[in-house]
């Protein structure tokens, strides 16, 4: 069962043990990201892994709103 978590990112626990991935695909969304993080250009991202403007965007959009729910505490 497909579950849409975020507008272009689903979760299915079939595919990829359910981690988030990019809708209509089977790339999970911290692959994505951690290639733009490690230097990627979103060019080279989507040549890649076959994806769109929109669904690269969508991956961000995503593990934004997620780090917006963290909450961090420090330890003194």
């Amino acid at each position: 069962m497909t579950t849409e978590i975020a507008p272009g990112i689903v979760v299915d626990p079939r595919v990829k043990i359910g981690k988030p991935i990019i809708k209509g695909t089977r790339v999970p969304v911290e692959l994505v990201i951690g290639k733009l993080a490690g230097g990627m250009t979103q060019e080279e991202v989507m040549a890649e892994y076959r994806l769109s403007r929109d669904e690269i965007l969508a991956a961000l959009r995503y593990a934004a709103h997620v780090i917006s729910l963290e909450e961090v505490r420090a330890l003194d």
